[in-house]
C-alpha cells in the first residue's frame, strides 16, 4: 500500500509559483509516511476549441480528478490575477461538481499558496479567492499561525493566511528566506495533520 499523499496544485506562468509548490512539498516530505505529489493544470486557450497535449512537454504532470479524490491533503498555489486566482486553475475547479457532489474532499486539510508581481498586488485577496472552492468542497483550511516567526519579520511576502511571495516585475525575485520557510512549515503542517486524521504513526516501523 502506497504511502497518503498530499496533492501541490498549482498554475504557473513564469515559474515563481512553481517554486513555492518545490518548497512546500519538501517541507511533506520531512515528515515519514506522507509524501508529495505535484501537478499543474494546462493554460486555457482564448480560441475554445483549442486544446493541450495530454501530457506536458516538460514539469508535473496535469491534475486528474482522481489526484484530488484520492489525496490525504492539498496545497493549492496560484499567480495574482486583479485579486484573484489565474483563469486555468479556476476553470479546474469549475470541473469538479462531480468530486463536491461525492463529498470527497471532506475534512481533508488544505491551504493556499501565491506569488505577485507587487508587495500590494492583491496576495490576500488571491489567497481568499482560492479558499472558497476548498470551503465549499468541506476542506479544513490551514494557513501559517504566527508561531511561525517568520511572519514577524518579512519584509516581502508572507501572511498568516498562506504562504505568498513577492516575485517582481519580471518575476525573477528568488524566494526570500522567510517565503521558502513560510512554504516549508505550511507543507509540513498539511502532511501533520493529514497524517494525524489518517492515523498515520509519527515514525516508521
Amino acid at each position: 500500500m502506497s504511502d497518503p499523499y498530499i496533492l501541490v496544485l498549482y498554475y504557473s506562468r513564469y515559474g515563481a509559483t512553481a517554486r513555492m509548490a518545490e518548497h512546500i512539498a519538501r517541507g511533506v516530505e520531512t515528515l515519514s509516511g506522507i509524501v508529495a505529489r505535484i501537478r499543474t493544470v494546462p493554460p486555457v486557450s482564448p480560441t475554445t476549441e483549442a486544446t493541450a497535449d495530454a501530457i506536458p512537454a516538460e514539469g508535473p504532470l496535469y491534475v486528474t480528478h482522481e489526484d484530488l479524490q484520492q489525496c490525504a491533503g492539498l496545497a493549492l498555489g496560484s499567480p495574482t490575477r486583479f485579486g484573484n486566482m489565474a483563469a486555468p486553475l479556476k476553470y479546474f475547479w469549475d470541473t469538479t461538481s462531480s468530486l463536491w457532489a461525492s463529498g470527497a474532499l471532506i475534512g481533508k486539510p488544505a491551504g493556499v499558496f501565491t506569488s505577485t508581481a507587487s508587495l500590494h498586488g492583491g496576495q490576500e485577496m488571491t489567497l481568499f479567492s482560492m479558499m472558497l472552492p476548498l470551503l465549499h468542497h468541506g476542506c479544513l483550511i490551514v494557513g501559517n499561525p504566527y508561531s511561525d516567526t517568520e511572519l514577524f519579520t518579512t519584509t516581502t511576502g508572507g501572511t498568516p493566511y498562506g504562504p505568498s511571495h513577492l516575485a517582481g516585475n519580471d518575476s525573477q525575485l528568488p524566494l526570500s528566506p522567510e517565503e521558502s520557510q513560510l512554504c516549508h512549515k505550511l507543507g509540513q503542517r498539511l502532511g501533520d495533520l493529514a497524517r494525524r486524521l489518517q492515523q498515520v504513526p509519527a515514525e516508521k516501523p
